[in-house]
């Protein structure tokens, strides 16, 4: 979605979804962002949609059994920024699985 819209998001850790198995395994909010961030095996549908949507869209998905949760926006510099709780920046290791490179030297 960054290099498709040549815009910035901001990512707000805190409010990343998290199953209680991660958070009873990973007390340590550095290490599970970190496993949030790179790790795989656990997925959520992740889009965007305009911020006056979102009560709208969140009510639409509890009605159907679901949940929604914002964590983020998207703003106009390019980049990914990934906030702390309390506003800082986290600083991300280039991990996880890359399908477009693996097998290839």
């Amino acid at each position: 979605m960054l290099r498709a819209s040549g815009l910035a998001h901001e990512i707000e850790l805190g409010r990343l979804p998290t199953s209680r198995t991660l958070a009873e395994h990973f007390a340590d909010d550095d290490a599970r962002w970190r496993l949030q961030l790179s790790g795989g095996d656990d997925y959520e549908l992740c889009f965007t949609a305009a911020p006056a949507d979102a009560f709208a869209i969140e009510q639409a998905m509890a009605a159907g059994g679901l949940g929604a949760t914002v964590v983020g926006r998207v703003t106009a510099e390019p980049g990914l920024r990934l906030l702390q709780p309390d506003g800082g920046a986290f600083a991300a290791d280039a991990g996880g699985y890359d399908h477009f490179l693996a097998g290839h030297a």
